[in-house]
């Protein structure tokens, strides 16, 4: 890890924070938007190579000769290499950058989805599903952390909440392409297609690889503040200097070494007690509604493939215009605690929707497991279009990436077990009551935990929240 001889402790700190400073001050312009643009191509196709195998199941189902729970295995696989992935990357995020962990994210679950297709039995599916997600674990929560790190305050949520937006077109778009390859290749030869289209993040790596820039916050917090200098100053260069605002000094920026174990400590583990919590619970519904919604429609619904994803893809469609630009939209007016909550509120909503029509009709038709899908879906829209914004904002630079990954781990962690459980569920005398019923339970513990123990932080800037 290299730092700028030329300066001294005391000194970096100084530039350090008129760095933030300087960053502070300005608007949302045309860099950002490139800025955006790049690391929006990974974490639209980590939505995308993600819930791939979600609409490609159905025909996995055949082609592979397998059951329910082996299909469980098959979902939970890539949730456990994200889990896996989303520490050790976030990890080197801290010590190499955002830019090397980005990029190398980006490189591996390219190369990793395109390959899914070559699979010649279970357990060759599973390692290929286990290395995508190890890139796929990475890439959110790095691109979360940098993105908001270049972003002003003031408007941090509306701009974090429109692109984390991207996330949530990714998962729609997956059935829709899914629908589309399906009819022009047809089932076998199309669920291979979709995979080898989600190889595209590897073109985005090679380009950010010229073209992405590093964190200024991340280089002055390493004491790399001539690079950090000339980063903000490239920056600039996109205004008219006559428009810009004196930089001010009001916060000073953190130059902390990194210590892994901090999450825990001083006032921080609060706050990673409450991210954790939030990504685990409103994960294990999203996860595993995202991964199966097409497989219990077929199965349970007893509707045709194309149609179960078409149902996939009007859910999808209702949690992005209500609930992801809900939350961009009014996160920096009423703030982001209420909007968790009312998440959280839709999630138990549905869970007990699905539970009471389920116990009176006896049945699981599709428009019952659509419905109450649909409440969910809005539920969770609102926590995972703010849960990365929100976990950059409650840590400081020297662990924010590091702390957003871990959340993201925990999210992993969720996809793991709940996909599982789901599987073990449907196969057994519960059905798809006692479903509804994990999602309910994973709600009313989301809920409680944000209650207790959420803060604030509309408006603020990064360093003000994280001190």
């Amino acid at each position: 890890m290299s730092t700028t001889a030329a300066t001294v402790p005391g000194d970096a700190s100084h530039v350090a924070d008129e760095i933030v400073a300087r960053l502070e001050r300005l608007p949302f312009s045309r860099f950002h938007l490139h800025l955006a643009s790049i690391l929006g191509v990974g974490t639209f196709f980590d939505a995308f190579d993600s819930l791939t195998i979600a609409s490609a199941l159905p025909v996995i189902f055949g082609t592979l000769h397998i059951g329910f729970v082996n299909a469980g295995l098959v979902v939970s696989a890539g949730f456990f290499g994200a889990l896996v992935g989303a520490i050790i990357i976030g990890f080197l995020s801290e010590l190499y950058g955002r830019k090397f962990a980005f990029l190398f994210s980006l490189l591996l679950f390219g190369l990793a989805t395109a390959a899914v297709p070559f699979s010649w039995n279970l357990r060759s599916m599973l390692v290929l599903r286990v290395l995508q997600g190890l890139g796929i674990g990475g890439e959110v929560p790095i691109a979360a952390a940098m993105l908001n790190e270049f972003v002003r305050g003031r408007n941090r949520g509306r701009v974090g909440g429109l692109y984390q937006s991207l996330f949530a077109w990714g998962t729609i778009l997956t059935p829709t392409l899914s629908l589309l390859f399906f009819a022009a290749f047809g089932l076998q030869l199309g669920w291979k297609v979709l995979f080898w289209f989600g190889g595209v993040p590897v073109l985005a790596a090679v380009y950010g690889l010229f073209r992405l820039p590093e964190s200024p916050r991340w280089l002055a917090d390493k004491g790399r503040t001539t690079e950090a200098n000339q980063v903000v100053a490239s920056i600039e260069a996109h205004y008219d200097p006559t428009d810009l605002e004196a930089p001010e000094v009001h916060f000073q920026a953190d130059v902390k070494p990194t210590r892994f174990g901090e999450l825990f400590a001083g006032g921080y583990w609060r706050r990673t007690v409450l991210i954790w919590t939030q990504f685990f619970t409103y994960s294990v519904v999203s996860n595993t509604l995202g991964g199966w919604l097409p497989t219990v429609y077929t199965r349970v619904g007893h509707v045709s493939t194309q149609f179960a994803l078409v149902l996939t893809i009007i859910g999808g469609i209702v949690g992005v215009t209500v609930g992801a630009y809900g939350f961009a939209f009014f996160s920096d007016r009423i703030g982001r605690k209420p909007l968790f909550v009312l998440g959280f509120a839709l999630i138990i909503l549905g869970g007990l929707a699905g539970i009471l029509m389920v116990s009176l009709l006896h049945a699981a038709s599709w428009p019952i497991l659509f419905s109450a899908g649909v409440i969910m879906l809005l539920g969770t829209g609102f926590n995972s279009n703010g849960v990365y914004l929100y976990t950059a904002e409650l840590f400081p630079t020297r662990m924010r990436a590091w702390a957003t990954s871990t959340g993201h781990g925990a999210s992993r962690l969720a996809g793991v077990i709940g996909p599982i459980l789901l599987g073990i569920l449907l196969a057994s005398k519960f059905g798809i009551g006692g479903l509804y019923a994990m999602f309910l339970i994973a709600a009313i513990i989301g809920l409680m935990v944000m209650l207790a123990l959420g803060i604030e932080t509309k408006q603020q800037v990064l360093e003000e929240i994280s001190a």
